[in-house]
Parts: structure tokens; C-alpha cells; sequence
């Protein structure tokens, strides 16, 4: 089964005054919808536009494995077990909050930020944090998320290019760029299907390249 989600129906956030705009997939905050909560263990999958100089101050996390890509600009991120970096597009940042951290996430570049942020549940609860990013992820390259039961897979498919999603319990997939025809739907910019029990499946580029994550959930 496949279930479409249109970028336009995300649930709009943020404090556009302080140059921060959020769109949300599923509840978040105040943008409650009992029928929407998560997916599997996702359970935040969030697009952050940030302008120059605006962020997200000092915060807690705690038993969360976040996951950021940045689609343009670049992300300062900083914390409280005592990392400081700059992640850019085609990075893959992963915060695992374990028994909790505290961090900052700002653009402190001249250009727009934007980003996407996704929160997954951990199998277990409590450990210690960590924070891994691996610049300039290729195409096709899994990155694993075993805390969590999951695996993150980025597609960069050709125009007219197939691409296989994984045959898993549960899997989720973004368009970051581009446009792509799947099981008979086009997804644009931001769209996303969450796809269960399917096998066999396959994204096609439409009219030039796209980008595509893809999650591949064990539950």
C-alpha cells in the first residue's frame, strides 16, 4: 500500500518574524492529529527554512535519533556532548540523543538554509549520545540506523532513470528534488509516500534528474 502526501499539506510552524519557517509531515507541538502521529519508528519529518543569521537556540533531545539533510545553504550545529560543524548539502547528519543532549542548529551563512529533519524512535531507550556526519554521501550509499530498526538511502536517478525501493515492512520516501512517477503517482518537490508491504517497487525520474531519501523500516 501506498499513501501520497503532498508538500502543500504539511502542517506550517515556525516564527516567521524570527526568519524561521517549518513545515511538518506528521503531529508536531501544537499541530496535533491523532491519526497522524508516526510512521513506524519516524516520528518527526519536518522541512526547516532558516534565513540568514536565524536558528534554533539551545534545546534538549533525549531518546531520538535525528537525522538531517541539508538541501541548500549551510547548517551550524552545535552540542552539548561537545561537537561543533558545519553540515552542507549531501551531508547526512545523525544525532543520536540517547539519554540526552542539548543542541544548537543556526544559519550562520550569508544565504537561505533549508533542510530536512527527521526524528526516529530508538529500540531501546538511554545510552550515550553521539553525533556522526558523513560528507558528501554518493548516490545509492546506505546509512544505517540500527538503534532505530532503519536505513537511509540516497537516490540521485537520471531522467527516465529506475530506481528500486527496498522491499521492507514499512518504507517512507522524500523528493527532495526533481519529480518521480511510483506506483502510478507523480511526486514532486517535497511529496512523500509511506509505503507499507510493498515489493518490487520503483521511483522513475521524470523530465531530468531528482533526489530522493528513502527509508527502509524494519517495523
Amino acid at each position: 500500500m501506498i499513501s501520497v502526501h503532498r508538500s502543500d499539506d504539511r502542517y506550517r510552524g515556525g516564527d516567521e518574524a524570527a526568519g524561521i519557517v517549518t513545515r511538518h509531515a506528521l503531529s508536531f507541538g501544537p499541530h496535533y492529529d491523532p491519526d497522524n502521529l508516526r510512521f513506524g519508528p519516524i516520528l518527526a519529518c519536518n522541512e526547516e527554512h532558516l534565513a540568514p543569521g536565524a536558528g534554533f537556540e539551545e534545546h534538549p533531545h533525549s531518546h531520538t535519533e535525528i537525522v538531517t539533510w541539508v538541501v541548500e545553504g549551510e547548517l551550524t550545529h552545535r552540542d552539548s556532548a561537545g561537537h561543533s560543524t558545519v553540515v552542507r548539502a549531501g551531508d547526512v547528519a545523525h544525532l543520536s540523543a540517547a539519554s540526552g543532549v542539548r543542541h544548537v542548529e543556526r544559519n550562520d551563512g550569508t544565504a537561505p538554509l533549508t533542510f530536512l529533519q527527521m526524528w526516529l524512535a530508538p529500540l531501546e531507550p538511554g545510552g550515550a549520545p553521539s553525533y556522526t556526519v558523513v560528507p558528501g554521501i554518493a548516490d545509492s550509499t546506505p546509512y544505517a540506523l540500527p538503534g532505530a530498526g532503519a536505513m537511509l538511502h540516497v537516490r540521485r536517478p537520471a531522467e527516465g532513470e529506475r530506481t528500486a525501493v527496498p522491499d521492507a515492512a514499512r518504507g517512507y520516501l522524500h523528493v527532495v528534488r526533481g519529480r518521480v512517477t511510483l506506483g502510478g503517482e507523480e511526486l514532486g518537490p517535497g511529496d512523500a509516500a509511506r509505503i507499507t508491504g510493498a515489493e518490487g517497487l520503483e521511483a522513475v525520474a521524470l523530465a531530468g534528474p531528482a533526489e530522493l531519501l528513502v527509508w527502509e523500516l524494519a517495523g
